[in-house]
């Protein structure tokens, strides 16, 4: 039964969310990522890219989740993309809500893409 299998997905361009770092720094980055997420992304060379892939995650998480009636608001630093030991996208939501999300993250030089799935228990 897929009634209660409910889909995201969202594409974002790196520059943008270079510009907002850029411009808004810690505030930005607090507003929508978690610490834990904050360490991961700042270990690479290009941290905007991650920042990227992580942002189209957690917007595609709050589609799948709206997409299934939930109707609170959805404070993306409550979503949490963490990795597995293999390098997997994992996801911890942070708020009560009634089932399981999975998510694919992908990106290239311009642009972040992340699709997921949220099941009903």
């Amino acid at each position: 039964n897929l009634d209660n299998i409910f889909i995201g997905t969202d594409i974002i361009e790196v520059d943008r969310i270079r510009s907002s770092l850029n411009k808004n720094g810690k505030r930005f980055l607090d507003k929508i990522y978690t610490s834990k997420e904050q360490e991961y992304c700042n270990q690479f060379k290009n941290p905007s890219i991650h920042y990227a892939g992580r942002f189209a995650a957690k917007e595609s998480i709050v589609k799948a989740l709206k997409s299934s009636g939930y109707q609170n608001y959805i404070p993306f630093n409550k979503i949490e993309i963490i990795s597995s030991k293999e390098g997997a996208p994992l996801v911890k939501i942070h708020f009560e809500h009634k089932g399981v999300c999975k998510i694919s993250i992908s990106h290239i030089q311009k642009y972040a893409t992340a699709f997921s799935i949220y099941i009903l228990n």
